[in-house]
């Protein structure tokens, strides 16, 4: 059955309060400064962002052990700073340059970093279900005790791929957590265009696993879920999660963002996740605003030192064009 989470009593500690904070705080304005740089033609191609998502991205990561892996999607800068991964090199691909994680040739839809258990973003629409449920095949057959998180967009979960993937891992109970991050839009269309179902998460009953549904602008309900979801499949097989938030920005730097109504954007800032975060350790005193302004700063300098150490990278070379393309 889809339930639909509340926050309980169990709380991280403080320490781990504060560095969802602070990743919360970087992925913004990571994305903030990435596009100011799209914008000024310094990026090729295009580029999909998180603003307003944060927290149903860092919400799971933050559950995480190290040795999970996950697989990211194509809007998935948070997920990859909520694994850990090196802001600088992030920064650095999405620029194109020697140093980045792909050597500049993935961009910002296929960043990866193995060290880290972030096996990639994925620029396909539903391409991640089946990888995923083979990297936990693998992780059971080689008796590996580890729990692969697939993260997806609400749009993704009517390709096919998404049904064949969930049977597959429900028949065989595999530890995989697949999370939904339903921000609304598949692009131009509206869930409610798309689906005939007021919550994502009971399609979870359809393949016999268990489903949640949570307020994904509300990082302290997504850690609540997370943390119950993956000792869930852990030991039983998969579950769905579904963190329900908006995308404030268009599909892509491609997109006008026309045909939506500004009014409603603008309510959804209004619930922006992180001042909510912030907001409530406030309240609940678990952080004082001398401590908050710090973590903030820090996440500024993380990003001023990224966009420098971005910047002074070399381009790659020409020969490397075809490396990295066929195997040895």
């Amino acid at each position: 059955m889809a339930q639909t989470k509340k926050k309980t009593a169990a709380l991280p500690p403080k320490k781990q309060l504060l560095d969802m904070y602070l990743k919360m705080s970087q992925t913004r304005l990571f994305e903030e400064n990435a596009a100011r740089l799209f914008s000024l033609g310094r990026v090729h191609g295009t580029a999909h962002f998180c603003i307003g998502e944060e927290a149903a991205a860092i919400g799971v990561t933050a559950t995480l052990h190290p040795d999970d892996l996950i697989y990211a999607t194509h809007r998935g800068h948070g997920q990859s700073i909520g694994k850990g991964m090196d802001i600088g090199r992030m920064m650095a691909e999405f620029l194109g340059k020697a140093t980045g994680f792909c050597k500049g040739k993935g961009g910002c839809m296929h960043i990866a970093d193995m060290a880290k258990g972030n096996l990639g973003a994925n620029g396909i629409v539903g391409a991640q279900f089946p990888i995923a449920v083979g990297a936990a095949l693998s992780m059971r057959l080689q008796k590996i005790d580890r729990v692969v998180v697939c993260f997806c967009g609400d749009g993704s979960t009517n390709e096919g791929t998404f049904h064949e993937a969930l049977n597959l891992a429900s028949i065989w109970k595999l530890p995989v957590l697949f999370v939904c991050v339903n921000n609304q839009y598949g692009m131009s269309m509206h869930v409610n265009d798309a689906m005939n179902i007021p919550d994502l998460s009971i399609r979870a009953q359809a393949y016999g696993m268990k489903g949640w549904s949570v307020d994904g602008n509300d990082v302290m309900a997504v850690w609540q879920a997370a943390v119950e979801g993956r000792a869930y499949v852990e030991k039983n097989g998969p579950g769905f999660l579904v963190a329900n938030t908006y995308r404030i920005m268009g599909h892509s730097k491609s997109d006008g963002n026309k045909y939506r109504d500004k009014t409603v954007i603008e309510s959804w800032k209004e619930r922006c996740p992180i001042k909510i975060m912030r907001t409530w350790l406030l309240k609940e005193k678990l952080a004082t605003e001398a401590e908050l302004v710090a973590v903030e700063e820090q996440a500024k300098k993380s990003i001023e030192d990224a966009l420098a150490f971005a910047e002074a990278s070399p381009e790659p070379e020409l020969e490397s064009a075809l490396t990295d393309v066929y195997a040895d």
